[in-house]
């Protein structure tokens, strides 16, 4: 960077030195005249430009000087903003500091970007365990819900569940011979031939999930409940019934007849671990797999079939404790 002199300064020693040569010129000139005219004037003293001209030059760069040949009004003050002389008021401003993590929080989103809402749909089959593996058998489930996460990682699921099951054939067995000696009879009178029968346990429950572990894919969650449960029991024999349309006419169909049913309503908990898979990290919905215990505190019935009391109950099995295991498959979104 190339700095230009003054031109003030410039200007006023090209003035001082044209006076002073013009002066010297005039005097020699006046002189010379006098010479000529034969005149004789007192002679003045000698003028030197040398002495005149000796003085240096000032070529400092003055204190007001502000701009350059290649460096404009803005850049000297963007400079004099970053001067990194030592002084602290020319010290750029210090660094703004903000939150380790952003924050998306808004109507559908919580402050770490998880989903304030949840749902959740799925179904599989379900394993009785315990005493009530002696009277069921395995069967369907399916599962429907709706949740609120607080975070990423802990939310509640407000959920209904339909557990159906299948009666053993020894069971059935038993209550078909109660039945025959109790004299039921078909709708044609005769003893029964043959019995079906089948149990389910619908519930309301209310379940808290902890994710303890989640990547861009993968994730597992523990969760656990309570709520109220339905249980029922249905046993049928099979039957003819008749349908009549007015267009086509009346005829006989197949259809099973019950003969007996029972219900029992109780609190119960639930309790298991589950695993969820995302087709991408950006996927807002998840795959799972999930498997829970299922503890139902119905309140035991006895057995009695006398017709001397005020219920009639061949099947106690319906009013014990009743435990399985749910293993559902669903989506949640």
């Amino acid at each position: 960077m190339y700095t230009t002199i003054n031109k003030n300064r410039i200007f006023s020693l090209l003035t001082r030195t044209a006076a002073v040569t013009l002066f010297a010129a005039s005097a020699t000139l006046i002189s010379h005249a006098q010479q000529s005219a034969g005149t004789t004037t007192s002679s003045l003293p000698p003028v030197s430009l040398k002495k005149t001209l000796a003085a240096p030059l000032d070529l400092t760069v003055p204190d007001d000087l502000n701009y350059s040949s290649s460096v404009g009004e803005p850049e000297m003050a963007a400079a004099e903003r970053f001067n990194l002389s030592g002084s602290e008021d020319t010290q750029p401003p210090p660094r703004r500091h903000y939150g380790r993590r952003p924050t998306y929080s808004d109507s559908t989103h919580n402050a770490d970007g998880s989903n304030k809402w949840a749902f959740v749909v799925g179904g599989g089959f379900t394993l009785p365990v315990g005493a009530t593996h002696g009277y069921a058998t395995t069967s369907y489930n399916f599962q429907g819900g709706i949740g609120r996460n607080l975070n990423k990682n802990f939310g509640v699921i407000a959920q209904f569940d339909w557990a159906n099951f299948g009666i053993q054939t020894h069971t059935l067995n038993n209550l078909l011979d109660i039945y025959n000696s109790l004299g039921a009879t078909d709708q044609n009178g005769n003893a029964l031939t043959q019995l079906g029968g089948s149990s389910r346990a619908w519930s309301f429950t209310l379940n808290p999930i902890y994710n303890f572990a989640q990547s861009d894919q993968w994730g597992a969650y523990v969760v656990g409940g309570l709520g109220f449960y339905h249980k029922t029991a249905n046993f049928t024999i099979p039957g003819v019934s008749l349908y009549c349309d007015p267009f086509y006419g009346c005829f006989q169909y197949q259809a099973n007849q019950t003969i007996d049913k029972y219900t029992s309503n109780a609190f119960g908990l639930n309790a298991g671990l589950g695993m969820t898979y995302k087709f991408s990290r950006f996927a807002g919905e998840r795959l799972f797999a999930e498997v829970r215990y299922v503890w139902i505190d119905n309140q035991a019935r006895p057995f009695d079939v006398s017709g001397t009391t005020s219920y009639f109950n061949a099947f106690p099995q319906n009013s014990q404790r009743t435990t399985y295991i749910p293993v559902t498959f669903g989506i949640r979104f």
